[in-house]
């Protein structure tokens, strides 16, 4: 029954995606063709954007689908970590947007043009609707999945630069303020280089498998040696394979020459303990009794 449920919930997310995808299209084409009109950078800034969300929702659709084919003997992980590289292009792509933004920014600073701000002011407010309703589609699943966490970053960003573009639009028509749209458009690309950077940040730590920020590993290990018949628990890897799962491998050292059913019933209370303390769900371990190397040694290649 779980398993159905989590195939509803993947075909679900799948298309929220992709009402998204199309959505972005249509705004972007508009701007594109609005900014070219009405001579506005920062339109054209708002439409690169929304053309580098389309690219990342396709990717982060691409990594959805990806991510429900089954394990098979060449691929043991299946494309469960398809949707963290997907998170790491889209981070990736929103930090190239933004230093093609500042440049462009600085030089329209200094060649400052007038423009058709209603234009501007309409395009921004169909933008701001779309892209909202994309932010209310991808809310709920953003929360635990940073594939879907990326797609609403740029979604969500972009309905922000929007308000900023139509905020834009009317101090250009009402008081003529055009040197307003280069300024938009730097700080827009400021923010996008803010977000861009903590995302990609954070999905290059799970791509190289390094420790999750919230886990203590020598708090780990303290916990697992206060069990009956544990020694030390040494040679330890925990990393995220995906947002839902957090692996720990490790070698445990035990007091005595136990039988492998009572090895059993402590691998049971191991896994409680981790899971419980540490929301750690995948376990592999190696027990030792009198093997020669050296215990102290928490971490090691």
């Amino acid at each position: 029954m779980s398993h159905s449920h989590l195939h509803n919930h993947s075909d679900l997310k799948g298309k929220k995606l992709l009402i998204s995808i199309l959505l972005n299209i249509v705004i972007t084409v508009a701007q594109v063709i609005g900014g070219i009109v009405s001579g506005s950078l920062s339109l054209l800034s708002d439409a690169l954007h929304n053309f580098s969300d389309v690219l990342s929702l396709i990717v982060s659709y691409i990594a959805a689908k990806l991510t429900k084919q089954k394990a098979s003997i060449n691929r043991t992980f299946g494309y469960k970590r398809a949707e963290i590289l997907a998170a790491f292009i889209n981070a990736s792509i929103l930090v190239i947007v933004a230093v093609i933004l500042i440049k462009e920014a600085i030089e329209r600073f200094q060649n400052p043009q007038s423009i058709q701000s209603n234009l501007v002011i309409w395009l921004s407010l169909l933008a701001i609707l779309a892209n909202g309703f994309s932010v209310l589609l991808l809310k709920k699943e953003s929360v635990n999945n940073i594939n879907i966490r990326s797609a609403y970053l740029h979604l969500l960003t972009d309905m922000l630069a929007s308000l900023a573009v139509l905020i834009g639009g009317l101090l250009m028509k009402f008081y003529q303020l055009f040197w307003v749209d280069s300024l938009l458009t730097l700080l827009i690309a400021l923010y996008l280089v803010y977000v861009g950077y903590d995302l990609l940040k954070s999905s290059t730590k799970m791509l190289m498998l390094f420790t999750p920020e919230h886990i203590n590993i020598k708090d780990v290990v303290r916990t697992v040696n206060k069990l009956p018949k544990v020694n030390k628990l040494h040679h330890v890897h925990i990393w995220n394979l995906s947002d839902h799962e957090l692996h720990l491998e490790a070698h445990l050292d035990l007091t005595e020459n136990i039988t492998t059913i009572e090895f059993n019933d402590l691998l049971l209370q191991i896994e409680k303990v981790l899971q419980d303390e540490f929301k750690i769900n995948h376990v592999t371990i190696q027990p030792e009794y009198n093997k020669k190397d050296p215990k102290e040694i928490i971490v090691q290649d």
